[in-house]
C-alpha cells in the first residue's frame, strides 16, 4: 500500500522525488525540534555565578569557578500539571525590575535561581541563614563561604514566588528586584548536559 507522499509525488521526475522527500524530512525534522523546545524541554547556559558552585559559570567571568559554562535541561511541562516546590532550580523569564536593577543582566532574557519562598510566605533572612514561618531552611546546597551577611524581612504576593541564587554573597534575586509572578515560570533544571565532568540529574 502506497503511502500519501508517493501517492502525492508518484507521478513527479524521480531526481525531484528524492529531493522533495529529503525535504520534507528535513521540515519535518526541524518541527520536530522546534516544538520540543517550544513546550517539552529547552537548554539554557549559565552565564553568571549566582548559582556557584552548584552550577558553574566560565571563567574569566567575575566569581565563575569553571572553564566551561554548564549547559542545562529546563522541563517546560511539568508546571501545567503541578505547583512549583521549594528548593527546585528554576528557569523564569527575567523580570524587568532585575534587569534594571542586576548589573550584567540587561541582555538576559531568562535567570536560573533557586525557589525559596512560595506564594503568602514571609521569607526572613538574618545574617546569611533564612527562615520560612518562624523556621530555619535546612539548606545543604549553600556551601561554607558562599552565605551573605545580609539580613532582611520580605513578604511573598499571592500567584508569585521568591527566588535566590546559591551563592548567596554575589547573587542578584527577589531580595533585591522582588517576587516573580507564576506567569514568568518556564520550569524546573532536571539534567546537566554539558560538559561532559559535569552531567548530573537534579
Amino acid at each position: 500500500m502506497r503511502n500519501p507522499i508517493d501517492r502525492l509525488l508518484g507521478n513527479l521526475p524521480r531526481p525531484l522525488r528524492v529531493f522533495l522527500d529529503w525535504a520534507l524530512t528535513i521540515v519535518g525534522a526541524i518541527a520536530i525540534v522546534l516544538a520540543i523546545k517550544a513546550w517539552v524541554v529547552n537548554p539554557y547556559r549559565i552565564p553568571t555565578s549566582s548559582m556557584e558552585p552548584t552550577l558553574h559559570c566560565a571563567r574569566p567571568g567575575p566569581g565563575c569557578e569553571a572553564r566551561f559554562s554548564d549547559r542545562v535541561l529546563a522541563d517546560r511541562v511539568s508546571y501545567h500539571f503541578r505547583s512549583p516546590h521549594r528548593g527546585e532550580i528554576i528557569v523564569f523569564e527575567t523580570p524587568k525590575r532585575a534587569r534594571e536593577v542586576c548589573a550584567g543582566s540587561s541582555g538576559s532574557s531568562v535567570f536560573v535561581k533557586r525557589l525559596i519562598g512560595l506564594p503568602g510566605e514571609t521569607v526572613v533572612e538574618k545574617q546569611g541563614f533564612v527562615s520560612i514561618g518562624g523556621k530555619r531552611l535546612n539548606e545543604t546546597y549553600i556551601k561554607p563561604g558562599r552565605r551573605d551577611v545580609r539580613s532582611g524581612k520580605w513578604k511573598v504576593p499571592e500567584g508569585e514566588y521568591f527566588f535566590m541564587g546559591d551563592n548567596r554573597g554575589e547573587s542578584c534575586d527577589s531580595r533585591d528586584w522582588g517576587a516573580v509572578p507564576r506567569k514568568n515560570l518556564i520550569g524546573p533544571v532536571f539534567f546537566t548536559y554539558w560538559p561532559p565532568n559535569r552531567i548530573a540529574i537534579h
